[in-house]
């Protein structure tokens, strides 16, 4: 008897946010870099969140500190591999590749203010360094920063 095994089939691209203080890694560096590990990670939510990344999945780049805004995207193009800062051996990073800069940086003023967007984990879960963000918001977010989908 022939027996199927079974695969994971995925037919969309998921959508994330990560942040980073403008003054350790800013999106000027992530340009001049164009892809990069996104390494440092050791919170256990977040770092699930990494592992859960997949190639071609779009990311919002979110400048922390006192800027608190969103002021790019970048494209997972290495899904995670071992932190090689870590010595535990337990968190992971993934590589990010620079899209391009929103034509309007989107604050978290304004993410808190708009109903379809006050229930991000960004806005519940604030000190959270890699979030989901589903395909409603990241239109939405999109059209606030001045870009298409």
């Amino acid at each position: 008897m022939l027996q199927l095994q079974s695969t994971r089939c995925r037919s969309a691209v998921t959508y994330w946010l990560v942040k980073s203080d403008p003054e350790e890694w800013s999106w000027a560096d992530q340009i001049k870099a164009a892809v990069t590990p996104w390494d440092g990670v050791r919170n256990r939510q977040a770092t699930n969140h990494l592992r859960a990344m997949k190639e071609g999945d779009l990311v919002f780049f979110y400048h922390s500190g006192r800027e608190k805004q969103i002021v790019g995207t970048v494209r997972v193009v290495k899904e995670h591999y071992p932190d090689p800062s870590d010595e535990t051996g337990q968190f992971v990073v993934v590589d990010l590749q620079t899209v391009r800069a929103l034509k309007t940086p989107v604050t978290l003023q304004q993410i808190k203010a708009h109903r379809r967007l006050s229930g991000l984990a960004l806005v519940r879960q604030a000190r959270l360094s890699v979030t989901p963000i589903d395909a409603n918001a990241w239109k939405t977010l999109c059209e606030l920063g001045g870009v298409n989908p």
